[in-house]
């Protein structure tokens, strides 16, 4: 039985902060942040309450916190920049950036960001501050964007290389997208320009699609991925495909649509198809499978030179953040593991929505080791919203502090969230 089931402790009272003074005007007054639910040992604060839709997330050694912004605030700023000070609380010091999107890393002396089309770098100073901030470096420009699985996630390697996800513009390439019956596309042209990992140069302005190499292809879209520092190697993990039941409803019960298929995490060397419009992960029975809109009724194997993923969660949890655990603060036991933040689901409906938790997954010798468990969870509020897929906050980005704290974004109400540990 999974870990999920096991009982989790309530942390220990909350940090109440203010919304951050930029926003006090323009956003609404934030709910009551909920006590968030973590193991024992562990506590959370509130480092911030931005009023945004806060993505993926970057910590200085130094305590400065750079966001990334799914939307511009309404002064044009994409990426806030905040100051933690002793206390644990952050308070904003700039933004620049005036576009949306979800990627930011930082590396060897520079910011990484992305827009939904383009990825940009800034040189920091020694303070890690942006130097230029009105006029950064243009790495890739002209990907691909279409009205679904728009965002542009990035991770940097150690050998000068970029990766970004190009998400698919499609559920499950079909003649008709989302229609009942409608079979797929011979070939799925969608995959020559994304529902991939792409890979540019980390130093090369200007590039387009003629200067990268498709890096893995066969992936629906990802927001979650890092690269594994213990293995050298890019890790992912995969929105799986939508409506089962509702497209081929003779096929799968409304309870099958809900838990399938699975969300995975995949291990990628170049070249790898993870198979996706073609097939599907079941984690249920453990197999590949062939796609209804490709001959597929749900319990056909796919066939197909396609890798496994390296773990397999329950369906539509949409995975949008990837943390590699690498600091000192926690128990030995998530040395090299992972986190993964689960942003909640929209379409379990009539069955309970679910998610809306950060989980934990061991890893040992750089693979899966055990049952994945939730690690914070009641991000929700309460287990009637999750259910009813009302959320009042949802997990998105994660990043490493310098002492080993794991931060945690909210990309509903944009509070910043800092967990910790402290030995007994």
């Amino acid at each position: 039985m999974n870990s999920y089931l096991k009982k989790i402790t309530s942390a220990a009272a909350i940090l109440a902060l203010p919304l951050l003074t930029a926003f006090a005007q323009t956003a609404p007054a934030p709910l009551p942040v909920p006590a968030l639910k973590v193991p024992a040992g562990f506590n959370f604060s509130v480092v911030a309450e931005t009023g945004t839709r806060a993505r993926h997330i970057v910590v200085t050694p130094n305590g400065l916190i750079y966001v990334k912004l799914a939307r511009p605030t309404k002064d044009g700023k994409g990426v806030l920049v905040l100051q933690e000070d002793a206390t644990g609380k952050a308070t904003l010091k700039s933004g620049f950036g005036n576009y949306g999107g979800t990627g930011v890393y930082l590396k060897n002396g520079y910011l990484y960001t992305s827009s939904n089309q383009e990825v940009f770098r800034y040189k920091l100073d020694d303070k890690n501050e942006v130097i230029n901030p009105a006029a950064p470096e243009k790495i890739i420009t002209g990907l691909k964007m279409g009205r679904e699985h728009e965002t542009k996630s990035i991770v940097l390697d150690n050998a000068g290389n970029i990766y970004v996800n190009i998400g698919a513009y499609s559920n499950s390439c079909q003649e008709h997208d989302r229609q009942k019956g409608s079979m797929g596309v011979k070939g799925c042209p969608i995959l020559d320009s994304a529902g991939g990992i792409w890979q540019f140069k980390a130093d090369k302005p200007n590039q387009t699609y003629k200067d990268g190499v498709r890096y893995t292809t066969g992936l629906r879209n990802v927001v979650g991925l890092d690269w594994n520092q213990q293995l050298n190697q890019l890790f992912v993990m995969q929105h799986g495909r939508d409506q089962l039941h509702d497209i081929f409803p003779d096929m799968f019960t409304v309870k099958e649509s809900a838990l399938l298929p699975a969300e995975c995490m995949y291990a990628l060397k170049k070249g790898d198809n993870a198979g996706w419009p073609y097939m599907y992960y079941d984690q249920n029975q453990h197999k590949k499978i062939m796609a209804p809109e490709y001959g597929g009724d749900g319990k056909k194997e796919a066939v197909g030179n396609f890798i496994d993923p390296v773990v397999a969660f329950p369906g539509h949890l949409a995975p949008n953040g990837l943390l590699f655990y690498t600091g000192n603060q926690f128990p030995e036991k998530y040395k090299n593991g992972a986190f993964v933040a689960f942003h909640g689901s929209w379409n379990r409906s009539p069955e309970p929505q679910a998610g809306y938790f950060v989980v934990f997954q061991p890893f040992k010798n750089g693979k899966p080791a055990g049952d994945w468990e939730v690690f914070a969870d009641n991000f929700a509020g309460t287990p009637e919203k999750v259910a009813s897929g009302r959320a009042d906050r949802r997990p998105c980005g994660l990043a490493l502090g310098s002492d080993g704290s794991l931060y945690v974004t909210d990309d509903s109400k944009g509070t910043i969230f800092k967990i910790t540990y402290s030995a007994k």
